[in-house]
Formats: C-alpha cells, structure tokens, sequence
C-alpha cells in the first residue's frame, strides 16, 4: 500500500520505491494513464507540488519525498442533487461504491431535467457532507438491476477507474435466477453483441456486434421449478451483456420480459453482487459485496459474501 494522506484540498502521496527515478510526467501518463488533456490541466494550473513548491514535471522523483495534488476543490454542479436513502458499501476521499435499488436508473440522461437516478442522488449526498464535486460513474447498471455501482468523486479518480474498467481490471460478479437447467455447469459465452434492428431498446447476438465475453457458474438448481442460480463475471461492458448472453443460451433470466423470461417476480432477477479491484491510490486491494435490495425473494437462498 501506499502512504498517503489528505490535506484539504490537496492529497498527499510519499514517493514509494518503485516510483524512484520516475518524473511526474511519467507518473500522470504511464503508471496512472491519465488523459493528455486531464495531466496538461494540472500542469497548467500548478496542481501538483513537491514538499510544498511547484513541481518540476520532468525532474526524476526520489523515494520518501511527498507529492502534493490538489484533487477536492469545489465545482459548479452539472446536474441536481437529489435525496434518496442510499445505501454505502465503501467510501473514502476518492470513491464511492453504492447499492443501487432496482427500478432505479443509474444516470439521467437530461442532466437539466431528470433527478431521481442514482447520480443525482450521490451528488445530494455528497453535497449534505459539504462537499460540492461533479461525481462521476464508473460504470451502470440497467434500471431493474440492483446492486454495486462504482463512482469516483473528482476527475483524476474517474480517469485512472476508466482505464481500470477497459482493461479488464475491475472485476464485476453477478447473481441471476434463471429458466432451465444446464448441462454445463460452468463455462464461457463469448458471442458478439449489437442493436436489435426491429426494437429500439433491445440488445442481440450479432456477428457485427461489439466483442462480449461473459463467464458463468452454476449456484443451485431447482429441479422441480426448472430454474438456475448462476453466478456471472464480465471480461466486457456491453448493454444487456448478461441478458442477451443467457437468453441466448437458452436461460432468459426470471422476470426479464424482454429477453423471454416470465414474469415471476415484479423485477428481473439479476443482481450485481461483487466488485473487486485494486484502489487506485492507496493500491489496496477491494472487495465490496452487495446484499441483496429490494423485492427479490427468488435469490434469498444465495449468499452474497460467499460467492
């Protein structure tokens, strides 16, 4: 782990080892693979500091020496905060993981219009704790699924989670109940998904489709209800990825209308359960569970902390 502190505003790193000889250039560009646009920002705006003097971005860092960021000041809002009783699986100066309720959406997509999703309602709380900062996703969920969403509060954070989550290094597990029982009991689906052309919403495999990958382990069975109890990890982001993978499979997930599921519960039975990696200050390793919310009483046998 790295040693690091917060100091109002600014964000205190001491220089480890294995960053000796490196420049801050190297540091913004290669070992956090910040945007070009983002790094010049603070290099304009003198918001990196070397034991309290500006620094010098292409000077060699030595170890023990502490780096000065200025990474918490306030924002004009982009979008309206907006109260819900959020629940919080982990939080410190950098993020923010919820458990998203289902019927919920993750994101508005009219900042000026729409208020009641999940972003609108971790500005409100974030504003409650003074703190005025644009909050940015990291990743979604769809509006019936419930569980762990990642949020990173200032821009720095939400570039370094961006480049983590397309690198595959952000690792998402997933509950879901579903039709049928599977002859394998593990496995891989990897099949391309794209744009149905007869609905606008709707997701298909398509060989000219976006490259999706989706592993899966089967939990539980009920054989006298013919339903699954599968666990599912994601190695891509694709809309409806899950959905479309295991209706493509023949085993529409319970409740998901859409994509051939019957409607046995008031919502579709997928739940994010898990998010994994390694925090990208501190390099901690996280894991946050997410128990289940909301009426899903068809996944009241699975253990979240277990899977």
């Amino acid at each position: 782990m790295l040693k690091t502190v917060r100091m109002g505003e600014w964000f205190q790193i001491t220089i480890p080892k294995e960053w000796e000889g490196k420049t801050t250039d190297e540091i913004f560009r290669r070992v956090w693979e910040a945007p070009k646009k983002l790094t010049h920002l603070f290099r304009m705006e003198n918001k990196v500091f070397m034991d309290g003097s500006p620094i010098n971005w292409n000077l060699p860092l030595a170890a023990g020496a502490k780096m000065q960021i200025q990474l918490f000041e306030d924002e004009d809002l982009r979008l309206i905060p907006n109260f819900y009783d959020i629940d919080i699986l982990f939080e410190d100066d950098h993020l923010l993981v919820i458990n998203k309720p289902p019927f919920m959406n993750t994101h508005p997509n009219d900042p000026l219009t729409e208020t009641k999703t999940l972003l609108n309602a971790a500005a409100f709380y974030l504003q409650s704790k003074g703190e005025l900062r644009n909050i940015r996703q990291i990743h979604r969920l769809d509006r019936d699924t419930s569980g762990a969403v990642l949020f990173a509060k200032h821009a720095l954070a939400g570039a370094i989670l961006d480049k983590m989550l397309e690198k595959r290094d952000i690792k998402r597990t997933y509950i879901a109940a579903v039709h049928g029982l599977f002859k394998q009991k593990k496995g891989t689906i990897h099949q391309p998904i794209g744009r149905d052309r007869h609905h606008a919403t709707k997701r298909r495999v398509s060989p000219t489709g976006q490259d999706a990958i989706t592993h899966f382990q089967v939990l539980k069975e009920d054989k006298n209800k013919q339903l699954s109890y599968v666990k599912c990890w994601l190695e891509t982001g694709r809309t409806h990825q899950i959905r479309v993978h295991l209706s493509h499979i023949g085993h529409p997930i319970v409740g998901d209308t859409l994509y051939g599921g019957q409607l046995v519960e008031k919502r579709q039975a997928l739940h994010a359960a898990k998010l994994e990696f390694i925090h990208p200050f501190t390099k901690e390793k996280l894991v946050c569970h997410a128990p289940f919310i909301g009426p899903l009483d068809i996944l009241k046998n699975i253990d979240v902390y277990t899977v």
